[in-house]
């Protein structure tokens, strides 16, 4: 919780501090848009609209001529339902910057709907590095990771310490392709293949036969493109299914509410004989 605050304070007055409105007007409104129920709850929803409203209170105590205002919203993870959120927000609530947004396929939405406007997007949350590539926008500013800095890190580690073919489980949105691609672009310049690749639904509760299958597909390395309680669910599968071999689980610093930094971690349930990895931030 106190991370979250730091990042998103310190993100969020970055961009209020260079805003000609926010100088003149002395306040600020602050929007944050996330998932308050779904998959990524766990590791934004509610935790991330307190931790701005800490922030936001850290602030104002050192600077009381300024107000900051904190509101909050659910984008269901529906991309329509985020791009109405955000344009009623600018549009009419003179919202003057959202934060978090956690699914990417939110935030590339929303990015679209906050160009060219006099507001701004923190996408602390949102992972794609198409939000940085081709979709990159002057009104936006990607924090604290995204997909091309897990897989380049993660990725070229593994494929240094043996892990030459790997076979993705990914979810079926924009952070699983992302996380695919550019998990794929450093694994074959490094030398590596990628054998295979399967895409699941957000938020699907058995990833048992997924692991299975990729099991039996040779690879040294299962990578999960998944984030949140996507996370969540093939760990659990993993132990479930209880293979011969040590498991070695290396998962990214952004899952938050399971682990905290990059570390490595082995458990007493033996899982299956290739390496898995877990390369989902959010």
């Amino acid at each position: 919780m106190k991370s979250l605050s730091r990042i998103l304070g310190i993100s969020l007055l970055a961009f209020c501090a260079s805003s000609s409105a926010f100088a003149e007007s002395r306040s600020i409104k602050i929007g944050v848009l996330n998932d308050a129920s779904g998959p990524y709850s766990d590791n934004a929803g509610e935790g991330s609209v307190t931790a701005a409203k800490m922030a936001a209170e850290d602030f104002m105590q050192k600077h009381p001529d300024f107000k900051v205002e904190i509101i909050a919203a659910d984008h269901q993870n529906k991309a329509d339902v985020g791009v109405g959120i955000a344009r009623r927000w600018i549009d009419r609530e003179n919202v003057d910057a959202i934060a978090d947004v956690p699914n990417s396929a939110v935030g590339l939405a929303v990015n679209e709907v906050v160009r060219g406007t006099k507001a701004g997007l923190i996408a602390s949350s949102a992972a794609s590095s198409d939000l940085t590539g081709k979709h990159c926008s002057p009104n936006t500013i990607q924090w604290t990771f995204d997909t091309w800095a897990t897989s380049h890190t993660i990725g070229d580690y593994l494929m240094h310490h043996g892990g030459k073919k790997w076979y993705f489980i990914a979810t079926d949105n924009a952070l699983g392709k992302s996380m695919v691609r550019d998990g794929t672009s450093v694994i074959k310049s490094s030398g590596g293949t990628v054998i295979g690749s399967v895409n699941v639904p957000i938020n699907n509760a058995d990833y048992a036969s997924f692991i299975l299958q990729a099991d039996s597909s040779g690879a040294d390395v299962i990578a999960f493109a998944t984030a949140g309680g996507d996370t969540i669910n093939p760990d659990q599968a993993i132990v479930g299914v209880r293979a011969q071999a040590e498991r070695t689980h290396l998962c990214s610093s952004a899952d938050h509410n399971q682990r905290r930094g990059v570390e490595w971690s082995r458990r007493g349930t033996r899982a299956h004989h290739h390496p898995a990895v877990l390369l989902g931030p959010e």
